[in-house]
């Protein structure tokens, strides 16, 4: 198909969302709560610096606590086996959206839209 960037932005973030959406769905979990979840598995890490420009980051850490997976900035041991689990389902949807794509094609492919975001960002 000779479509424009533009269209394979949007057409891969729908997909990455749509497969994200269902990996987290069986355990109940959002996006921003499984991106809080895997800050919080790293020691020392806050979610509310790391996820800062992503909306809903407290209600995250809220709903993690409420699930008794995190308490006082760290998780508990059910969130330690919650990470665990999910990290699993969302390394395969990862995997999955990189298979046959070479390690230098994935970063050559990051540099590319890292400068394009640049140059628009300074226009």
């Amino acid at each position: 198909m000779n479509k424009p960037i533009g269209y394979w932005l949007r057409h891969l973030d729908a997909l990455l969302e749509e497969s994200m959406a269902r990996a987290l769905a069986e355990h109940a979990v959002t996006r921003r709560e499984w991106q809080a979840l895997n800050v919080l598995a790293i020691p020392g890490q806050d979610p509310h610096d790391i996820l800062e420009p992503f909306p809903g980051v407290g209600d995250a850490v809220e709903a993690l606590t409420a699930k008794g997976w995190a308490q006082d900035g760290r998780l508990t041991a059910d969130g330690k086996r919650a990470h665990a689990t999910i990290a699993e389902r969302v390394g395969h949807v990862r995997r999955r959206a990189v298979e046959g794509v070479s390690p230098h094609e994935y970063q050559a492919t990051v540099d590319v839209l890292r400068r394009m975001a640049a140059n628009l960002e300074t226009a």
